[in-house]
């Protein structure tokens, strides 16, 4: 459920603080025309990716789920000119709008999207290895596994990324039958377990309802 306070004051600070795109605009359009899930985040968490790249002066990132690329381009315009991006996208129909999309940004050049199960992907990508930021935004319950690869893929001061983390306040909910719940579930207890790793997590409210994400740092 949104609430309509919620969606107001997203739609403030997305007036406010981010400019008009019209990239990112038809990236959204055409991932809805081409009925993908309506699954990527919002402007303002978009910016607030781009913003943690700029940040940490991250030029090698990995993304696991890639959608309709909206996320994607976020990601990759932050990087320096030197930079790149792996994005991993399960589904052949959602990476083929993703592709357009990037196109259209003329990101292709700085994104290499990789089609197929990111738990098969994700070997490939060692020799590639360590990124210095990781977005995990795929199935949740496979988030666990996909959290496995991200430390074997990173190093010191890797920052991963987690998103929809709180699923409508669920996660807290050691009982739920859903697997998508138990799967975040276990991939925060992972973090908490994780010697190397200093973590924490935001629960957010806005136009896509009450969730959050977990934001750790890879220390030694």
């Amino acid at each position: 459920m949104v609430s309509k306070d919620w969606e107001a004051v997203d739609d403030y600070f997305e007036d406010l603080l981010i400019s008009a795109d019209p990239v990112l605009e038809t990236a959204l359009q055409d991932s809805d025309a081409a009925g993908l899930p309506p699954h990527h985040v919002t402007p303002n968490q978009g910016k607030l990716l781009h913003l943690l790249i700029q940040i940490q002066g991250a030029r090698r990132v990995l993304e696991i789920g890639t959608l309709g690329g909206y996320s994607t381009i976020w990601l990759a315009r932050a990087l320096p000119p030197d930079g790149y991006l792996v994005t991993l996208e399960a589904n052949p129909h959602h990476a083929e709008i993703a592709r357009s999309n990037l196109t259209r940004a003329n990101l292709l050049d700085t994104v290499d999207l990789r089609v197929g199960n990111a738990l098969d992907l994700l070997p490939s990508l060692q020799p590639a290895a360590p990124f210095d930021f990781i977005f995990i935004d795929a199935d949740k319950p496979n988030n666990p596994h996909y959290l496995a690869w991200a430390l074997q893929l990173s190093g010191p001061g890797t920052v991963i990324i987690g998103d929809n983390v709180v699923r409508d306040g669920e996660v807290a909910n050691a009982h739920s039958s859903d697997p998508k719940v138990q799967g975040v579930r276990t991939f925060c207890e992972l973090l908490a377990a994780t010697p190397q790793v200093s973590a924490t997590a935001i629960q957010t409210v806005g136009s896509k309802g009450y969730d959050g994400f977990a934001i750790a740092r890879v220390t030694h």
